[in-house]
């Protein structure tokens, strides 16, 4: 890859700087698309940072995946903050995104910038997410008001999974119209992109035409200018995980095998060996 390459490319590029929003919509223009995925911890991020990830999510997600909670529902802002400094420190390239998480924002636009707030200067994030379509207007021009970078969430919107009555595409139909309505909306709110989660597929490459700004899909089909993926579950970690996830490894079994492997090794007496011990 050359230098010039490498200093325009989002996916592996140049290191020395944090990826930011502009770079994003650089590379829409240029028709490059890249990466997004989940980070919890300082150790993860460092890797997935390494391997050239350009945005890194800390997400809700971290409900289940981090906390063991069987929604998104009841993580709170002071769960996802050490979370998110965690992944600040263990990155130096990628921009990372907090999740504004259900309870934290929807209130009224103060309630917005006083979460994202906190989320800025006590965990040094660079952006927030928030779900939800024309009733979050006001919150995210208020955020972008105040200097705040905002990803935006369309589709299936985890919080709303009461309301929606399960985990179902979204969408179909007429709805489909209105999913389309509110992401321009959004673009003329200030948001630097757009998340579409579990739409047709057809639709989200209409949505994507029809912005400026990226859209990053995940059940969306193959159209969207980004895909992310929730870290365990592309790494196998997942039992059951959703129709749109593509395993990439098999975690879940290296791990057993390896916990096994040193648990025998203790009950035989064959670790510790004398090369790890002190003399």
């Amino acid at each position: 890859m050359s230098s010039s390459t490498t200093s325009t490319t989002l996916y592996g590029g140049a290191s020395g700087r944090r990826v930011t929003v502009r770079d994003l919509t650089a590379a829409k223009e240029r028709g490059e698309r890249w990466p997004m995925v989940t980070a919890y911890d300082a150790m993860t991020a460092k890797v997935f940072d390494s391997a050239g990830i350009p945005v890194l999510l800390v997400g809700d997600s971290a409900a289940m995946v981090v906390y063991g909670y069987d929604s998104t529902l009841p993580v709170t802002v002071d769960d996802l903050l050490p979370l998110t400094a965690a992944v600040v420190r263990g990155s130096s390239r990628a921009l990372v995104v907090a999740d504004l998480p259900f309870g934290s924002y929807q209130g009224s636009p103060r309630q917005a910038l006083e979460s994202a707030t906190r989320f800025m200067k006590e965990a040094g994030a660079h952006a927030v997410k928030l779900e939800g379509g024309r009733r979050v207007l006001p919150q995210v021009e208020a955020l972008v008001s105040a200097g705040v970078p905002v990803m935006a969430h369309l589709g299936l919107t985890p919080q709303s999974v009461n309301v929606m009555g399960g985990y179902r595409v979204q969408g179909r139909g007429q709805a489909g119209d209105e999913l389309m309505a509110d992401a321009k909306d959004l673009e003329r709110a200030g948001a630097f992109s757009v998340v579409l989660e579990c739409v047709p597929a057809d639709l989200a490459q209409r949505v994507t035409t029809s912005l400026a700004i990226p859209t990053i899909g995940i059940g969306a089909g193959a159209a969207t200018d980004a895909q992310v993926l929730v870290w365990q579950d592309l790494m196998g970690l997942t039992p059951r995980p959703a129709k749109f996830v593509k395993r990439y490894a098999d975690l879940d079994t290296e791990l057993d095998r390896a916990v096994r492997a040193f648990a025998d090794d203790v009950v035989s007496g064959a670790f510790p060996a004398p090369e790890h011990s002190y003399q």
